[in-house]
Order: structure tokens, then sequence, then C-alpha cells
């Protein structure tokens, strides 16, 4: 465990850039060094925008990054995305602190950790007066080794966030150069995962499909819903059928496609577009 007066002199860095453009790094170096992380970013989320990467650090090994086709849609199943934005929750998460039941083996989850390579992820969530900010602190494997974070590294991280919370309001919500808001683009990929599906699946399929995409196991979906398990894959097995796809997998990869496609429209379903549009030849 550190000591006081080593957090203390970390601090005083951070502290000193306050309302300048070194104050993300500064602050995502302190937290590494507070928790071990060997990755981290720092993701903005303006109300009814699209996520800004604050600050990153290379992937290791000079991999490419995948927070640019993170922030153009698959941020909507993250558990600490929904932790914030959902359940308005703020403070320090684990992984396991926000994540449902069987979320290890959704299709999000292995698309993106495989890609993004951590093994382990904690992260601090920071309201704000125009959204709120999520510092993601991860762990890749070295060698052999699997890391993970300890109780006492992230016990240090929530004693520490009454600070961090404060220098994150005082530098972001009076350093706020907010984007015009053309259109809430945000609320629209809200609307194109609710509708996902619509215009083929009943209701209670498509509600069942979002709790899929979202990482929820058979047994959490039949709970949240009410309903048994062997009813929840029934509903599964006829949504499938309906959107042509065999696997997790492929609808993952189907809702994503849709996305990219998805209309401005409030409740229509991305499907259509995506269905709709011109063939290559």
């Amino acid at each position: 465990m550190k000591s006081l007066s080593m957090v203390a002199d970390a601090l005083a860095p951070v502290i000193d850039a306050l309302h300048s453009e070194t104050l993300p790094a500064k602050l995502v170096q302190l937290l590494m060094d507070l928790s071990g992380a060997n990755d981290a970013s720092l993701l903005r989320y303006r109300k009814g925008q699209l996520p800004d990467v604050e600050y990153s650090l290379p992937p290791p090994g000079g991999r490419p990054s995948t927070l640019n086709t993170y922030i153009t849609g698959p941020f909507l199943l993250d558990p600490f995305y929904r932790g914030a934005a959902i359940d308005h929750r703020f403070g320090v998460f684990h992984l396991r602190d926000l994540a449902p039941a069987g979320f290890t083996d959704s299709e999000y989850y292995r698309s993106w950790y495989k890609h993004c390579g951590f093994v382990d992820e904690c992260g601090l969530l920071i309201e704000l007066n125009d959204g709120f900010l999520n510092i993601a602190l991860g762990l890749h494997k070295t060698g052999d080794k699997s890391p993970k974070f300890y109780k006492s590294e992230l016990t240090l991280l929530e004693n520490l966030f009454p600070v961090i919370n404060s220098l994150c309001k005082t530098h972001w919500n009076t350093n706020n150069k907010a984007k015009k808001p053309t259109q809430s683009l945000r609320e629209s990929l809200h609307d194109s995962l609710s509708a996902f599906g619509s215009s083929v699946l009943t209701r209670r399929e498509r509600q069942v499909t979002e709790l899929v995409l979202l990482g929820n196991s058979t047994r959490l979906i039949a709970e949240k819903l009410g309903i048994s398990t062997e009813t929840v894959k029934l509903h599964r097995k006829h949504a499938y059928a309906k959107l042509d796809v065999s696997s997790q997998a492929e609808l993952f990869l189907l809702f994503m496609e849709a996305l990219a496609n998805s209309p401005s429209s409030a409740g229509v379903d991305p499907l259509i577009a995506y269905h709709s549009k011109p063939s290559r030849s």
C-alpha cells in the first residue's frame, strides 16, 4: 500500500496541470501508477453525442487501436458505459461489478476484449454537467501471466476517488468547449438498439435479443423477463430464425452492420435500412 506522502507527491503535478491540455495524460498516468494498470484511456461522453477519446495509450505490440471502432457504436454494449448512462452509477468499479452474468460468454466480450487485449479492467465513472467521464484502466497479459486488479489497489482508488472526482469536475466543467448539438447521435443509437429487429420480431423476441446482445445469461434473461429458461431459449430460437442467424456471433455482426446503416428516425428498425441498401455487384 502506498503511503500518504507518496500519493500526495504524485498528485501535485496533476493539480498543477488543471485547465491545461496536459491534465488528461498526467491524470491517467497517476491512476496507472497507483493501480498497476498497463493500459488506460479517458473517454468523455457528452449528452446526446458520440464519445470523445480525451486520452489513450498506443496499443502494446504495435496493434491497431480498437477505440475508433468502439466509439461508433459498440460502446452501447459496454457495462461501464451502461453503468453511468443507464443506471447512473458513479465511482470506482471493477468489471465484475457492472457486467451481467454470462457477459464473458457474449460476443461483445469476445470481440472487444480479444482485440483490445484486456484480461482485467476497472474504471472510474465521473459525472459532469454535460455528461460523464470513464477513465478505463486495463491490464494486458504479460508473458504467460494474466494479471488482475487486487482489492488493495481498488481500495486505494476508491479512497482517492473524491479527490479525482473533484479534480475532473473542476477541469471539465469549467473548461467546457461543448460541440454544437446538431443532432443527438447517441440517442439515435440507443433508439436503434431498442428497435433492432422490431420489423420482424415480436416484442418478447426483441427483448430477448437485446438482452442477449448485452451479455445476459439465459438464466438472468429469464429472471429479468419473469419467464422460464426454456421459454427464453424458444424465443431466442425463433428470433435467430427470423433474423437468419445461427449464433450469437452472427447476431452481433448483424447488429453492428445494421447499426452502421441506422436511420435518424426514432424507433425505426435499423435492419430496414440495412436490407434495403444496394448490393455490391
